[in-house]
């Protein structure tokens, strides 16, 4: 009897929309998956790539970043600036051989709880689909086929 696989997914949220979003989620005891753990932040525009491959580096499957939508930011365009991060976060990691879609952008107001957790719940399922990243084992193949030399240095 094998176990089904339980993705672990970071998620950065906006301090301003999203975490409220999730908190109005529990507050109305609206469930979704307990497999993302959520990290606040002020603002989505304060999610540095760096801080998306590192959790990838560190075993999550895969990560969410939610933040205010479009012209609503409290910070003014910050959430522009994220969503340009992002896409080219995506393609930086489909060239790694890693699926874009570990790597989702959400937009959600503080009372969109119940879309939030809709959200959660799809990518969660989106995540079992794909497997488990194991990015060790990517970088070491990537490494050992020659195609990413520079990732020699993640992997050590």
């Amino acid at each position: 009897m094998s176990e089904k696989f339980e993705p672990i997914i970071i998620g950065f949220t906006c301090n301003w929309c999203s975490y409220r979003a999730a908190d109005l989620a529990g507050t109305a005891r609206v469930k979704y998956p307990p497999n993302i753990r959520l990290i606040r932040l002020m603002c989505s525009g304060r999610v540095d790539p760096t801080f998306i491959l590192k959790a990838l580096s560190e075993g999550a499957d895969a990560v969410l970043i939610t933040g205010c939508h479009p012209g609503e930011c409290h910070y003014i365009e910050q959430n522009y600036k994220t969503m340009r991060r992002v896409k080219l976060l995506q393609r930086t990691l489909a060239q790694m051989g890693i699926e874009p879609e570990r790597v989702k952008l959400v937009w959600a107001s503080a009372a969109q709880g119940v879309m939030l957790a809709q959200e959660i719940t799809k990518m969660v399922e989106e995540v079992r689909a794909l497997g488990p990243l194991n990015w060790p084992g990517r970088m070491r193949e990537a490494t050992i086929i020659g195609e990413h030399p520079a990732v020699e240095e993640v992997v050590a």
